[in-house]
Parts: C-alpha cells; structure tokens; sequence
C-alpha cells in the first residue's frame, strides 16, 4: 500500500494508519459498511479503491503488485469491485440520469446472489457530467434507492464491503449513517460558497412576488454581463446550498438546485442567459 500512502498519508495519518492495521495486521476489524466524509472525494475515492485492491490482491499487495486482481482494480474492470453512481453501473433498462437508482441496488443484490471467490467492494458516490468524483447527497442519493440497501448493509455477507462517499454528513440518510463506521476526510483546498454578487438581488427569492419575475430576471443578466454567465449561475446554486444545509428537510430547495443544475447544462449549450434567467425565475418564483 505504499503508493497509496504516499498520495494520502501526508494529508491524512489517522486514516491511513487505521486502515493500514486494520488490512494488513487484523489490529481494527474492518467495518463491512463504510462512510468517508469531508470535501476531499477524489481522495476519498482513492482512498476506497486502494481498500478494495488490498482486499483482493492475491501476491504482496504492495503498490507495484501486478496480479490480475490489482490490474483489474486499476482499470476500473474488477468483476467484484463497483463504483456505483448516477453514471456508473446502470442497467440496460435503466433509464435514470441524475440518480443511483433503485434498479442499481438491484443489480447489487443479484451480485450478491452468488458465491464470488472475490472480496466484493461496492464504491457509491456521485459523478458530474466531465467524470469527476462528487459526494452523495439527498438529490443523487434518495431515499428510495438508500432503504433498499439497508438490509444487505446491516446483514452483510462475508466478503463484503460498501463504501459510501459524501461532502456532507447529513446529506446521507440518517439510517445508513447508522450501519456504517464514519470517518471524516479533511480537505486543505477551501470550498467556495459566495454568493456575494448575487445577494442584494437573489436573496429571500421564495418570498418575492410573481410581478417583479422579469424584473429580478433582467437584474441577474445585468449582473452575467458584468460578472460571467458561469459565475452568476455558480453563485444562485451556492446560496442555494447554503439554504437547503439550514432547511436539510424542505425538499423543495432540492429541487430547485436540480433546476440550477440544468441551467448551468443549458448555458453549456449556448442558450441565452435571457432565456436561462427567465425560466429560472419563473420555475423559482412561485
């Protein structure tokens, strides 16, 4: 595993010292159901993959071990280790696109269903559009798909293991945090959540009145004149996050960060921002 601590055990020791012990020495028993947290994902991601390769390498295990097993977890290509997210894993049928859905957990169970001479690792996280490693959350991670693994996580079978990946804590349901051993990830790259530019026009926008849409719709253009599309649309969704972390059950805030989302896939495509910032009030203003 040392080139895993050479990537992680500058940043994390604890971490990397645990779980070190607990794969190679039996020192911790290794928990069956796994939760990192903290805004670092790509090394959280990392952090699982390097887990599932100990588990199932069958030579040395060190970081240059080049067993199948370890070739294959590299490649992204084990039979037994999994990412499953709203881009990864989907079934022929499954039609879904901004969700793990309740047919991947599925598929998890018919994995499940036979014998494997494997150490199974299933990894769940989110990804963005360019492929990127995001955290679940209530959006991407519902409640639906989450219940219907709480069986298989709080009876697992030996040989095991599910890791879940997330930003936030609470973004993951209350009953799967339960079942898992939580370990925070800290990260040294500050997230950025302003909303400053967008505050004196955007703020409390639930409670204006449907009269002044176009008028509020024209001031956020001004501002993408003056600031960038991006950057406007990047500052709504932050304010937005911000209010849904203060109001985590109101599942309209949810829903309006799916609508900032398709906004900012709009402006990917060269739509005007009159025409964004138009039907984004319009959809927000109620």
């Amino acid at each position: 595993m040392r080139r895993w601590k050479l990537l992680l055990s500058d940043k994390y020791p604890f971490l990397t010292d645990y779980f070190t012990k607990a794969l190679s020495f039996g020192k911790h028993p290794l928990p069956q159901s796994i939760l990192f947290y903290g805004n670092d994902l790509n090394s959280q991601y990392i952090l699982a993959k390097e887990i599932a390769r100990f588990l199932n390498c069958k030579e040395n295990k060190t970081d240059d071990c080049e067993c199948l097993n370890c070739k294959w977890i590299r490649e992204d290509s084990h039979p037994a280790v999994m990412t499953i997210s709203r881009l990864d894993n989907k079934p022929e049928d499954d039609d879904s696109k901004t969700v793990i859905s309740v047919k991947q957990s599925t598929l998890i169970k018919e994995r499940l269903m036979s014998d494997s001479e494997f150490h199974r690792v299933f990894i769940l996280c989110d990804r963005d559009d360019d492929g990127n490693i995001m955290g679940l959350n209530p959006l991407n991670f519902q409640a639906d798909t989450a219940n219907s693994l709480l069986k298989i996580i709080e009876e697992p079978q030996s040989g095991v293991t599910f890791i879940f990946l997330t930003r936030y804590i609470e973004d993951v349901l209350p009953t799967i945090i339960s079942r898992s051993q939580c370990f925070f990830v800290p990260s040294k790259e500050e997230v950025n959540y302003d909303y400053s530019s967008i505050k004196g026009v955007f703020e409390n926008y639930w409670r204006f009145e449907r009269k002044n849409i176009f008028d509020i719709s024209q001031r956020l253009q001004d501002l993408a004149k003056e600031k960038g599309l991006g950057q406007i649309l990047d500052e709504i969704q932050n304010y937005i996050l911000v209010v849904l972390k203060n109001n985590p059950k109101n599942i309209k805030f949810i829903k309006h960060i799916e609508i900032l989302e398709n906004c900012k896939k709009q402006a990917k495509l060269g739509i005007k921002s009159a025409n964004i910032f138009d039907d984004m009030c319009l959809k927000l203003i109620k």
